[in-house]
């Protein structure tokens, strides 16, 4: 809080804390129903809009792409254990002299798989 530097705004801001606190002991001593319906509107109005905001946010096509793709990491995590645990149970050990050690090629693991989504937008690059 940089503006809370200067003695001033300081000695400002303090004091609209204490008269903040102070008004609302007063409204609570003097109308303790009214404070209890004006806490209710807020809490009934911060829902509506938390209710709002999360509808919104949970209607992006966004949410449907990262389900897809979470379930294709889960089928490529499957597959990649079951290749792994079927070729270690059938490896056997080999003894080889030095001459015939040849470095073995890597071959690649990766699964991939198409996650279907919005393949239409595409930037023409060529018109720049």
């Amino acid at each position: 809080m940089a503006f809370l530097k200067n003695r001033v705004s300081f000695y400002v801001v303090a004091a609209l804390i204490v008269l903040g606190i102070l008004g609302i002991a007063v409204s609570l001593f003097s109308d303790p129903l009214g404070v209890l319906r004006t806490v209710a509107v807020a809490a009934i109005i911060i829902a509506i809009i938390y209710f709002l905001i999360t509808r919104v946010s949970s209607s992006n096509s966004g949410n449907k792409e990262n389900r897809a793709f979470k379930q294709a990491a889960r089928k490529s995590k499957k597959r990649f254990m079951k290749k792994d645990a079927s070729s270690s149970a059938n490896r056997k050990p080999k003894t080889a002299s030095l001459t015939s050690i040849k470095k073995p090629k890597k071959k690649s693991s990766v699964q991939l798989t198409v996650i279907e989504g919005k393949k239409s937008k595409r930037k023409n690059r060529a018109s720049l």
